[in-house]
């Protein structure tokens, strides 16, 4: 399990459970290295801005995982994390290696429809 403060995703059935349950959902899929933790440090501290969005991590190396390595939007990934958005159970956006708080924000502002005052 990842050492984060983010909601973890363990399995494909609790990967599809809370894409579905959920109408916007980021989702960093990685290791603890030097390119993921940035972005789950992002995410934790974002995580109480953006309210209508739910953030969780999944770990890159668990089989089930396959849900996010798999996904045809990741298929020319070549570097961790691999960061996927979905809106209404559907992937609008994924993005992969490491991503800065303005990136981040740029595709939530983006694909959620959400400002928030900064």
């Amino acid at each position: 399990m990842l050492q984060t403060n983010l909601t973890h995703i363990l399995s494909a059935d609790e990967h599809k459970q809370f894409i579905e349950q959920n109408e916007n959902v980021m989702i960093c899929c990685g290791r603890m290295g030097p390119m993921c933790v940035p972005v789950y440090g992002v995410m934790e501290e974002l995580e109480g801005e953006y309210e209508h969005i739910e953030f969780a991590d999944m770990e890159f190396d668990n089989p089930e995982a396959h849900v996010i390595r798999n996904a045809p939007e990741c298929a020319d990934f070549m570097g961790l994390p691999f960061t996927v958005y979905y809106k209404n159970g559907k992937i609008v956006k994924a993005t992969s290696s490491i991503q800065t708080m303005d990136q981040i924000r740029e595709v939530l502002d983006e694909k959620f429809n959400v400002i928030v005052e900064n």
